[in-house]
């Protein structure tokens, strides 16, 4: 058996990683550094904090119609996709109010510590609610003309978004390897012809140690949580990347952290960041294909799936 390729690097704000398992030693590495160069791409192409990316020139056009390439009208289309799919959860239009709450400049994981339990339970919990001004819904694309429709000032951030995308299109350029991962910032795509099982390690928001294992073949996962990305101190000052659409704040839902399975990771993180934004309550019929949830206060649950995920992926 050949050697499987890994690379890691940093990406998205994060790092990312390529892990391929070739029908021989050549054919792994090929496909991995494929897999590196087209995440590294779109890492420059969608950056809203990049003034010349593809992203931040369609942010800025005032015209109702703009051209957009093929990777921007996939942005695009998943913008659309996850606010259909999460009822309005997922709005990827909210980049103005992220910037209203500070987040305006790059922030690496790395050079901000977590919040604490303590920190987080000071703030008043209440679930997210969807915007009423809904600017995802007014967003198309036109594949046969080359353009993304919105109206001028509606702005994309791709965030979780364009990681999970990403995972499934890199995916899709390595289905012919015996096994592959890709992993963008938490978001994870797997699949490979040999049904390899992999086991996926949730991290602890509050410590070292990991939380759970979940093992899987084929599909997705992908985790949204509160604790990495945050600034503004403690108090009523702190905040953190993940909105409520209805107020334009960062959310304090009473889950610090969730994790979900699903066919695609584009589909396991609008489900992740559905369950999150949407409270205890009902954040468990978020996670169909399984997944765990960190509440602020208690213990970690680790949620069964209602559903098949092997027979999701099959479909």
């Amino acid at each position: 058996m050949s050697a499987e390729a890994h690379l890691e690097f940093a990406c998205f704000g994060g790092i990312a990683s390529v892990h391929v398992l070739g029908s021989d030693e050549e054919q792994g590495h090929r496909l991995a550094e494929q897999g590196r160069e087209l995440l590294l791409d779109a890492h420059r192409r969608l950056s809203r904090f990049e003034p010349a990316s593809e992203l931040s020139r369609l942010n800025r056009d005032p015209r109702t119609e703009a051209p957009a390439s093929p990777l921007l009208r996939h942005l695009a289309a998943a913008v659309l996709t996850a606010g259909m799919r999460s009822g309005g959860l997922v709005d990827a239009t909210l980049l103005d109010a992220i910037e209203r709450a500070g987040y305006r400049s790059s922030l690496e994981i790395a050079e901000v510590p977590p919040l604490s339990r303590a920190e987080l339970a000071a703030q008043e919990q209440a679930p997210a609610r969807p915007s009423a001004a809904a600017g995802w819904s007014a967003v198309r694309v036109d594949a046969e003309a080359g353009t993304v429709t919105r109206p001028p000032g509606v702005r994309i951030d791709g965030g979780g978004i364009a990681k999970g995308l990403m995972a499934d299109l890199v995916g899709e350029e390595l289905a012919g390897a015996r096994t592959f991962a890709v992993e963008c910032c938490g978001d994870v795509r797997l699949g490979g012809s040999s049904g390899l099982p992999r086991r996926i390690r949730v991290d602890d928001p509050f410590g070292p140690a990991p939380l759970h294992e979940f093992e899987i073949s084929v599909g997705a996962a992908a985790t949204s949580g509160i604790t990495r990305r945050s600034w503004g101190g403690s108090g009523v000052g702190l905040a953190h990347q993940i909105l409520d659409p209805a107020s334009g704040r960062p959310a304090f839902t009473g889950i610090v952290q969730a994790t979900a399975l699903a066919p695609t990771a584009l589909e396991a993180e609008i489900l992740a960041k559905s369950a999150l934004l949407s409270g205890l309550e009902d954040a468990r019929g978020w996670l169909p294909f399984g997944g765990l949830l960190v509440p602020v206060e208690g213990e970690p649950e680790v949620v069964s799936g209602t559903e098949s995920l092997a027979e999701a992926v099959a479909a």
